[in-house]
């Protein structure tokens, strides 16, 4: 028997027991739906009250003196300003100067209540992450950690899909609403049937009933996978009727049903990942043409396969593709691709020596990274040279149908589903940045998607206007402070900095990070965030090793 064939018969066993997320089928009441991050992952333990010394604010007023603004609408940097900030709100941006000479003296208000001094700085909108989950056993066992990794990183609000359990997202987010933990803005999408006792979701009239439900409990919206159309149908509807948004990974074990195009026809708010977008374009084939010993839920087989789907379908620039995408902004859907959760299938042994794991990545979620028949994404066990060649390839196609869809005026935003595939929470997120500059995106695209366009698609839903992802008078004080020019490199934005050469003393030296995010009007030290994530790698490392030692020293 070949290792294959031993490989093949060892996952079919496997299979009759358990089933695996992004896309694996959940063997009940014939519905092929992924099973929720809650359900992958052990239990979250929620977020500490907020410390005395985490956090300034809310004053009743904020000055950030001297700033160069991106203001997140596309527009370009302008500045020098003033940004004053009334409680939670943005109140003013004045005009501090003129740019090459020195800052006008004597600038109102003479007297706030705290100033940040962030002349050469430049402030951006807080980020917005579109695809989170907050992990829990193994790999962090505590939503402090993702939690300070993201607004370390800027990231001021979230989209759970699922963040966690819809009891505990609930609590999390109305306690991150109050300010009360150190947390970004949560915003709650959950899986049909999650936290409901009605029993399966497996006809239209179940579907409605629990949209109904999650209405009334604290649900903002939905995540969805490739549902049978009548109830992928009657979970939409529903689900406007009482303006809940909705998201979608359309898995591949019902994809050749629900496609991207067919659920953006029922009213499909979004598409994350790339699933769903392929498959609506194949070319000679109604469904992917998979090995005839495929098996989905063997994970090295399905990662490994959807990436040979890039020269499937039509070609980019072809009647069909820009039928298909002209489709989709007529209808409104929003793309929401996640190009950083796959990119380690380009190059795995760049992530895996990531220069952010040593400092800032749990041992308990590297190891949950590290080749695993058991952990979801890590499928490392045989991955080869050939399959990064197919992702590569895979990666120019898909930059292409997203870089498409942004010029002819589509929606495209920023979510990160950081906490597997070597990608930690907030770093993730930022590597998406880059990501989407690589596929063709302006710089100043780039945070547009992580700022405003995020907002308008959570907004949206509700038929209500921003209150977060523009610098704007009367929005939400939510914003980033970075000491370097971030439309020159995003690289600055990690917490990790760039590296660049000290002309002065001829040495490479790190620089950026951000200094500053503001949540709510509440200024955070990221740094110190960080540092916070940092201590709690170190304790985790000491606390192994303590028992590894322990454990040796009593053979």
């Amino acid at each position: 028997m070949t290792r294959r064939s031993a490989f093949l018969a060892l996952t079919i066993a496997a299979v009759l027991v358990t089933t695996l997320g992004f896309g694996s089928s959940q063997l009940i009441a014939q519905q092929p739906s992924p099973p929720p991050a809650s359900a992958l992952e052990g239990s979250l333990a929620p977020a500490p009250s907020r410390g005395a010394s985490e956090g300034l604010g809310p004053f009743k007023t904020l000055v950030i003196r001297g700033a160069i603004l991106i203001d997140g609408t596309g527009a370009p940097p302008q500045g020098p300003v003033d940004i004053v900030v009334e409680n939670n709100r943005i109140a003013d941006i004045r005009s501090a100067g003129t740019p090459g000479l020195a800052l006008r003296p004597n600038r109102q208000p003479a007297k706030p209540d705290y100033e940040i001094d962030a002349t050469g700085m430049y402030v951006m909108p807080g980020f917005v992450d579109l695809h989170v989950h907050a992990g829990g056993a193994p790999k962090n066992a505590e939503a402090e950690y993702a939690y300070k990794l993201w607004l370390g990183h800027g990231v001021t609000t979230v989209r759970g899909v699922s963040l966690t359990s819809n009891e505990l997202s609930v609590k999390e987010k109305e306690r991150s609403a109050r300010n009360e933990i150190v947390a970004p803005r949560i915003f709650n999408y959950q899986r049909p049937g999650s936290g409901w006792k009605g029993g399966q979701i497996n006809t239209p009239e179940a579907a409605r009933d629990w949209v109904r439900w999650a209405a009334q409990n604290g649900v903002d919206g939905l995540k969805l996978g490739s549902q049978r159309p009548e109830i992928m149908a009657a979970l939409l509807d529903e689900a406007k009727k009482h303006g809940l948004g909705s998201t979608a990974h359309l898995g591949q074990t019902g994809v050749a049903q629900m496609n991207a195009i067919k659920a953006a026809r029922l009213g499909l708010g979004t598409v994350t990942h790339f699933y769903g977008h392929f498959e609506s374009l194949l070319k000679d084939y109604v469904v992917q043409p998979y090995p005839v010993n495929q098996i989905n839920d063997d994970e090295y087989m399905r990662f490994g396969q959807v990436a040979r789907l890039w020269d499937k379908i039509h070609p980019p620039g072809s009647p069909e593709w820009k039928a298909y995408l002209q489709e989709h902004l007529k209808l409104g859907t929003t793309f929401d691709p996640t190009l950083t959760i796959y990119s380690a299938g380009r190059d795995v042994m760049r992530f895996k020596n990531a220069d952010w794991h040593d400092k800032y990545t749990l041992p308990s979620l590297f190891a949950f990274y590290e080749p695993s028949r058991s952990n979801h994404g890590a499928y490392w066990y045989d991955w080869t040279t050939e399959d990064e060649v197919e992702w590569r390839n895979f990666y120019q196609v898909w930059f292409k149908l997203v870089n498409d869809y942004k010029k002819m005026g589509g929606r495209v935003t920023t979510g990160s589903d950081s906490g597997f595939i070597y990608q930690t929470y907030g770093f993730g997120y930022i590597n998406e940045f880059e990501l989407l500059q690589e596929a063709g995106f302006h710089p100043l695209e780039v945070v547009q998607s992580a700022t405003m366009n995020g907002a308008l698609t959570l907004h949206e839903p509700k038929g209500k206007p921003i209150e977060f992802g523009v610098v704007r008078e009367g929005l939400l004080a939510d914003m980033v402070i970075v000491d370097q020019n971030p439309l020159q490199n995003f690289k600055i934005l990690y917490a990790t900095g760039a590296v660049r050469l000290n002309d002065r003393t001829g040495r490479a030296e790190r620089v950026g990070g951000i200094k500053w995010t503001i949540k709510d009007g509440i200024a955070y030290d990221a740094k110190k965030l960080l540092a916070d994530v940092a201590q709690m790698v170190d304790k985790q490392k000491r606390e192994r090793a303590t028992r590894k030692t322990t454990t040796t020293s009593g053979q």
